[in-house]
């Protein structure tokens, strides 16, 4: 079972690496997720396998509730997340939302809970985004496809 679902999800990283995978997963795997993940608590999601996150925070300019699920990696106890939105020209909103109100709550594979969101840069951030590139071989694509903005690497600690 193992082996199938890793299998899946390097096809799921390779088909999301081309811009209309990139569009297929922004718009409809994600949606899926803001259901799946909490009715699975987490278990389940059209990600990565145990490398997916629901995160829900407060909308910088509705002040409404907003929820996205976004591949993620461990760098120590802190979650990764790149806000790529698929190679798009612009950052996702969710950035925005994190970069005006950080503080989140998250729900995973094995936990829910409260998170500070801040955005690495510099050194940091070109690691963190290597790192992530070597993983999900898909944030490549997207940095070469994101002409004229270079794509924020943003960290979830624990509150």
């Amino acid at each position: 079972m193992a082996g199938i679902l890793e299998r899946l999800g390097r096809m799921g990283v390779a088909v999301s690496s081309s811009k209309w995978g990139g569009i297929f997963y922004y718009v409809v795997c994600r949606r899926v997720d803001r259901v799946l993940i909490p009715l699975t608590a987490g278990r389940l999601s059209m990600g990565p396998p145990g490398r997916t996150v629901l995160i829900s925070n407060t909308g910088a300019r509705s002040g409404k509730l907003r929820k996205t699920s976004l591949a993620f990696l461990w760098r120590g106890d802190d979650m990764v997340v790149i806000a790529s939105k698929g190679g798009s020209p612009r950052h996702p909103a969710w950035y925005h939302n994190l970069k005006a109100n950080p503080q989140v709550r998250v729900q995973y594979r094995g936990g829910d809970e409260q998170r500070v969101a801040r955005e690495a840069l510099g050194e940091e951030r070109d690691a963190l985004f290597a790192e992530a590139a070597a993983t999900y071989p898909n944030f490549a694509a997207y940095q070469k496809r994101a002409t004229g903005r270079t794509i924020p690497v943003m960290v979830l600690s624990r509150a």
